[in-house]
C-alpha cells in the first residue's frame, strides 16, 4: 500500500514563538537535527512541553521553522504548506466525521484528492483489511470502540499512501489495555508496509516498545538519540536515565578509567561500574545510577548501603522491593521470585548492585 519509504531530515531546527505582550520570546525547538531513515519508525520522547509535538508539526506543514531545513525524500520542504508535502498525521483526537460510516471516513482522502471511485473502493478495502476493520465498513463511529476508532483513523492516513507516516499521542485516550493492543498493531503494521514513520508520545513504555530508535527532548532540545535498549542501558545524563525508566542513583567519586567502565568511591566504598558516559573524568564527581533489575538485597553490612524494607508488591513474574536509604527510596526488582527467600517488610537489609549492569553519568542535573 505505502510507497517506496523515504528520508526525514531535520537540519539545525529552531521554532521561535513571538510573545505579543513584551515578554521574552518562547524557544519551542532550539537547533534540533536528527535523521530518520527509509521504512524507520523514530519516536520523539520527552515531558510535556520539551518541543516533541512542535517538531512533529514542523514536519507535517502544521508548523514553519524559524531557522533550519527540513527535508522528506531529499527534497527541502520546510516552506511547503501540509498538503504539498507527502505526509500523513495520525492525530490524538480521532477527528472522525460522524455522519460517515466506516468506509466513507477512510474514503474522505481519496475523494478529495479525486482519486477514481474504482481505485478508492480498491484502497479502502485494502486499507480495512490491513487494520482489521474489514467486517465493520458500514459501521457508524458511534458504534465502534475506542481501539476501532482509532484504527480508523490509521487506515484514513496509510490509505492516501503517504511516503512519511506521523503518529501525535495517538493512544493517549486509550485505556492501557487498548493501548497495549494498538501499540502491537501499530508496530505491525507500520513494519509490514515498511513505511517511515515519526512518533510523539510522552510515555516510556509506548517508546520503548514501537521505536527502532528514540529521541530525547527536554526544554526544546535534544538530549539523547539512540535505540530503545541504548537510551535504556546506557543513558548520557541524569534526566534521560530518570525520565525512560526507574532508577536508583549513588553519588560518587570517580577514581580512575577502566576502559568502557570505571573505578568509583562511594563514601570511602571501592565500587567499580560497568560503562561511562562522555563527560565522566578521574577525579570528579558524578552519578551512578541503577535500574531496579542491577541491584541486589543482602544482609545488613554487606552491600553499598543499608536500610530497610518497607513494602513488598507481587507482581506474579517478579517482586518489587522498596527499601528506605540514605539516598531515599530504592526499589529493587527480584524476578522470578517463586522459591526465593524474600526480606519481609520492615526487615533490615543492605542494598548491592551488578557492578556490570551500572553506569556512572555526568553529576550536572541538567
Amino acid at each position: 500500500m505505502a510507497k517506496e519509504p523515504v528520508a526525514v531530515t531535520v537540519d539545525r531546527v529552531t521554532r521561535i514563538y513571538k510573545n505579543v505582550k513584551g515578554r521574552p520570546d518562547v524557544v519551542a525547538v532550539d537547533e534540533a537535527s536528527f535523521v530518520v531513515a527509509p521504512g524507520e519508525l523514530v519516536t520523539l520522547l520527552g515531558p510535556s512541553g520539551c518541543g516533541k509535538t512542535t517538531t512533529l508539526r514542523m514536519i507535517a506543514g502544521f508548523d514553519l521553522p524559524t531557522k533550519g531545513q527540513i527535508r522528506i525524500g531529499g527534497e527541502d520542504v520546510s516552506s511547503l504548506p501540509p498538503n504539498k508535502r507527502d505526509t500523513a498525521t495520525v492525530f490524538q483526537s480521532y477527528g472522525l466525521f460522524p455522519h460517515m460510516n466506516v468506509a466513507e471516513n477512510v474514503a474522505y482522502g481519496l475523494r478529495i484528492r479525486k482519486v477514481p471511485k474504482a481505485e478508492i473502493d480498491e484502497r479502502v478495502k485494502r486499507a480495512l483489511e490491513l487494520t482489521g476493520l474489514a467486517d465493520l465498513a458500514d459501521r457508524s463511529p458511534g458504534r465502534l470502540s475506542g481501539g476501532q476508532q482509532q484504527r480508523v483513523a490509521l487506515s484514513r492516513s496509510l490509505v492516501v499512501e503517504p511516503g512519511v507516516l506521523l503518529l501525535d499521542e495517538p493512544l493517549s485516550n486509550l485505556d492501557a489495555l487498548l493501548r497495549e493492543q494498538m501499540r502491537v498493531e501499530i508496530r505491525r503494521i507500520q513494519k509490514s508496509l515498511g513505511i517511515t514513520a515519526v512518533y510523539v508520545t510522552h510515555d516510556r513504555v509506548e517508546a520503548m516498545s514501537l521505536s527502532d530508535r528514540v529521541i530525547v527532548m527536554k526544554d526544546g532540545r535534544i538530549r539523547q538519540i539512540g535505540a530503545p535498549s541504548v537510551i535504556y542501558e546506557r543513558p548520557d545524563s541524569v534526566f534521560v536515565a530518570g525520565f525512560v525508566g526507574k532508577v536508583a542513583f549513588f553519588p560518587v567519586e570517580v577514581l580512575g578509567d577502566d576502559g568502557e567502565g570505571c573505578a568509583c568511591s562511594i563514601r570511602g566504598k571501592a565500587v567499580r561500574a560497568g560503562s561511562r558516559a562522555p563527560g565522566v573524568a578521574a577525579g570528579g564527581n558524578a552519578m551512578l545510577m541503577a535500574r531496579p533489575e542491577s541491584l541486589i538485597l543482602g544482609r545488613p553490612g554487606e552491600g553499598v548501603v543499608d536500610g530497610e524494607v518497607r513494602q513488598n508488591v507481587y507482581l506474579g513474574s517478579s517482586v518489587e522491593s522498596f527499601v528506605t536509604t540514605e539516598y531515599g527510596e530504592l526499589l529493587v526488582q527480584i524476578d522470578d521470585p517463586a522459591g526465593k527467600r524474600l526480606a519481609a517488610e520492615g526487615q533490615r537489609v543492605s542494598v548491592s548492585f551488578n557492578e556490570d549492569r551500572v553506569r556512572v553519568l555526568p553529576a550536572e542535573r541538567d
